[in-house]
């Protein structure tokens, strides 16, 4: 199962509005199991993240007043994808991750394909007062 990240409006009456995908657009977000092992780990947590880490206990939604602070954050995060692959390739190579045969450099391209299209959301929600949600 996949972690997906979607834009979302509040709605007028209460709740949200889950927008669609554009076409050009991809919503995945990582591996069920990245909540822990990459959004929820510790050299995520060690840089100071205050989003990310929240996927290791719940579902992640971030408020349309949070967005610049939450794309803030993933810049955080790729400025240390040599760090996150490190802990990935350890935890592969102890045998508690599931992708075990990845180079170094496959962990940091996944993590950075995942941002991007995060990122990609969180600027179209920014672009209209949205929000993020990813779930």
């Amino acid at each position: 199962m996949s972690l997906s990240v979607d834009v979302y409006v509040p709605r007028a009456e209460g709740g949200i509005e889950v927008l669609d995908v554009p076409p050009e657009s991809s919503d995945v977000a990582g591996w069920e199991r990245w909540r822990t092992e990459v959004w929820g780990s510790e050299p995520v947590r060690s840089l100071g993240a205050r989003f990310f880490p929240r996927l290791a206990t719940e579902d992640l939604t971030v408020a349309p007043d949070e967005v610049s602070d939450f794309l803030a954050e993933c810049d955080l995060l790729r400025a240390h994808l040599a760090r996150i692959a490190d802990h990935m390739a350890a935890e592969a190579e102890a045998g508690t991750g599931a992708a075990s045969r990845k180079s170094h450099a496959e962990h940091a391209d996944d993590v950075r394909r995942r941002l991007d299209n995060i990122v990609n959301a969180a600027r179209r929600a920014l672009g209209i007062g949205g929000g993020v949600i990813i779930w």
